[in-house]
């Protein structure tokens, strides 16, 4: 193989070619270090590169091969991850000027489970500052500068986990991390062509993790395929002493056909690409899964209180940087003073928003209790302009996402997948959510799907 088929090739290609002893460890991690070195930048993907951790752990890594023992599938892959995750030996800046020189003298616990599956990590991969808990209103929110989709550098890679998206889809990594706490795993996803999977609240521990939002942040692969997010969630999923809200729970095999509801008004207010992209994925879907019709999503306000969530624990989270002023040094002008009307929100707004939670996980679970997944577009359009104000954005490009909300305020889990492609040859996305801890029934639909379809196999042409 080439070393650009290398380079993209999914990480079920790469251990066979592992095995094989077509490729090391060490000769894959030093292509992948050169791509974050030539590529990194031009996307705004990359904060640090970490190149003495990675080749010592590929040497590592060929070593027990050679000895006869490998770790699993992921043993040899290089990785990288969002740098809201504490590596010992690297900063974790959290993608925000304050805190570029933070270090933690431990590792996060995704990162030390990746490491005992024998993978590699290569990166810090850039992300929107703090991960937009203050409000930012437009792409350059990170003192990394924005980040840009390897589909076209004019336009944004989605946030907040810009960068693990963009060096997944542009061969700079095997699979990355990213985080979501409404959004940001799909909707970088579907920005740059990649596969996301945002697990169900407590599958993974995110002890090590900067904390925006205790109640709802999540950790979870952004990757080719369907199978491999897969792969990477299995490895890095389960209980953690040191975070009480992760928990085991099994991944029972998903053998049945398929059941799914279409979301009622789904393509409302959708650009036309996104429109039919998503009836022509429809057609797909029906050649091995049932489709049960339309399902409305219950009418609450979903937005509403994921806001009020978020504006309370983050201003909680942050409560220093606040109050000492230093707020004022984020990139974002709106991040500079987002954190001040955070700071302001009322206690009985944050409680009752966490009360009326519970009614709308009831009332979302009565609704979709009886589909294995529930399928809609993504993102009502193709990815933003670089340089166009979220606010200006929102009136060129109107739409409604429906399902991102509600989803992570209920907590179930989500897999974004490309199904086409829009204006100026930007990705367009499809997503199917699913039961609490359905997560393999979520995979089975997205593989079979992709099994189906070449979207997420398409490589962008990069600019360096």
């Amino acid at each position: 193989m080439m070393h650009d088929e290398i380079a993209f090739a999914d990480v079920a290609t790469l251990q066979r070619l592992l095995g094989r002893g077509t490729v090391s460890s060490a000769e894959l991690t030093e292509l992948y270090l050169a791509r974050l070195e030539k590529y990194g930048p031009a996307y705004g993907a990359v904060v640090t590169i970490v190149h003495e951790r990675a080749r010592a752990e590929a040497k590592r890594a060929d070593r027990e091969r050679a000895a006869g023992r490998v770790r699993g599938p992921l043993h040899g892959i290089p990785y990288g991850v969002k740098d809201l995750l504490a590596t010992a030996g690297a900063p974790t800046t959290w993608g925000a000027a304050p805190y570029r020189e933070q270090h933690f003298d431990f590792d996060a616990t995704a990162v030390k489970r990746l490491q005992a599956a024998g993978a590699v990590l290569l990166a810090k991969l850039s992300m929107v500052e703090l991960a937009g808990g203050f409000g930012y209103n437009d792409a350059n929110a990170s003192f990394t500068g924005p980040g840009r989709t390897p589909w076209n550098r004019r336009f944004w890679s989605g946030g907040s986990s810009s960068g693990s998206a963009a060096a997944t889809a542009a061969g700079l990594v095997g699979f990355a991390i990213g985080s979501e706490t409404s959004g940001s795993i799909l909707f970088p996803a579907t920005s740059c062509g990649v596969t996301g999977l945002r697990p169900t609240y407590g599958r993974v521990s995110r002890h090590g993790a900067m904390a925006l939002c205790w109640s709802l942040d999540k950790l979870g692969p952004l990757a080719r395929s369907a199978a491999d997010a897969d792969t990477v969630l299995r490895a890095i999923a389960g209980s953690d002493p040191n975070d009480r809200t992760a928990v085991d729970r099994p991944f029972p095999a998903a053998r049945r056909r398929p059941r799914i509801a279409v979301l009622a008004k789904g393509t409302q207010k959708t650009m036309p690409a996104v429109k039919n992209a998503f009836e022509a994925s429809l057609r797909v879907l029906e050649e091995f899964c049932d489709i049960a019709g339309e399902v409305a999503l219950p009418d609450l306000p979903y937005d509403a209180a994921v806001g009020t969530i978020v504006n309370a624990e983050g201003a909680a989270a942050f409560r220093e940087l606040i109050e000492s002023g230093r707020s004022r040094e984020l990139q974002s002008v709106d991040d500079r003073t987002g954190g001040y009307v955070a700071y302001a929100t009322l206690a009985v707004d944050y409680i009752d928003a966490q009360r009326r939670r519970t009614f709308m996980r009831d009332a979302f679970e009565r609704a979709f209790a009886p589909f294995d997944a529930v399928v809609a577009p993504t993102l009502p359009t193709v990815a933003y302009p670089v340089d166009l104000s979220f606010d200006k954005a929102y009136t060129a490009y109107p739409g409604v996402v429906s399902l991102i909300s509600a989803g992570n305020l209920t907590g179930v889990p989500a897999i974004g997948i490309p199904n086409g492609f829009g204006p100026n040859g930007l990705p367009t996305g499809l997503s199917f959510l699913g039961r609490p801890f359905g997560e393999a029934k979520l995979v089975q639909i997205a593989r079979g799907f992709q099994s189906r379809t070449t979207f997420h196999t398409r490589r962008p042409v990069l600019e360096s």
